[in-house]
């Protein structure tokens, strides 16, 4: 015969079990902020960057890290804190700004600032992360411009060491091969003449 406290004690005791796990840390990715404008300057160039796309394998809350050629494994406890492509068009977008020397640099759907001059729409193929390694990211990019001319295409691929064996150190790694995405969007606008 089970003692009538049994059951309840078994209750308690798995539930102080998943009580001690450790909770979830969430990382971003963080790029440079964006310049207010002081007042409205309509010589200024206005972007905008989206759609943003990211293989299936890595589009989910977890942190996917790659531990081998053909192996991937998912980080319970270690998470994005929003969409990865939601933060990489953020981020885009902040470099993007910084390197073209314009406030108005937003994020599709997001955007309220007109009509933008350029659109940026990003294909990003490989989004590697290896904890205490590095970040690689591999994009195909395209920028149209507002008065239909012909676009702009390129591809960048992008591997940045980890300054460090953290999560932290390898979401900066991102930020800084997302970086040097931008700077080659920004190289191709320039030598347009945008």
């Amino acid at each position: 015969m089970i003692p009538p406290r049994a059951p309840t004690t078994l209750l308690l005791a798995a539930l102080a079990g998943c009580a001690s796990s450790p909770p979830p840390r969430f990382y971003t990715l963080e790029g440079p902020p964006l310049a207010t404008p002081t007042r409205a300057d309509p010589a200024r160039l206005r972007l905008s960057v989206g759609p943003v796309s990211v293989p299936d394998s890595v589009d989910r809350e977890e942190i996917v890290l790659r531990t081998g050629g053909n192996r991937l494994e998912l980080s319970d406890l270690h998470r994005w804190a929003e969409p990865l492509p939601a933060a990489i068009a953020r981020v885009l977008a902040a470099d993007l700004g910084r390197a073209l020397g314009t406030p108005w640099a937003g994020v599709r759907g997001q955007w309220t600032g007109g009509e933008p001059d350029l659109r940026v729409a990003v294909d990003v193929l490989r989004f590697d992360s290896a904890l205490g390694q590095a970040a690689t990211v591999e994009a195909a990019w395209e920028v149209r411009r507002k008065d239909g001319g012909p676009a702009l295409q390129g591809r960048t691929l992008a591997r940045e060491p980890t300054a460090g064996e953290s999560y932290d150190a390898l979401a900066a790694a991102h930020a800084r091969a997302l970086a040097r995405i931008a700077r080659d969007i920004a190289a191709a606008i320039r030598r347009d003449g945008g």
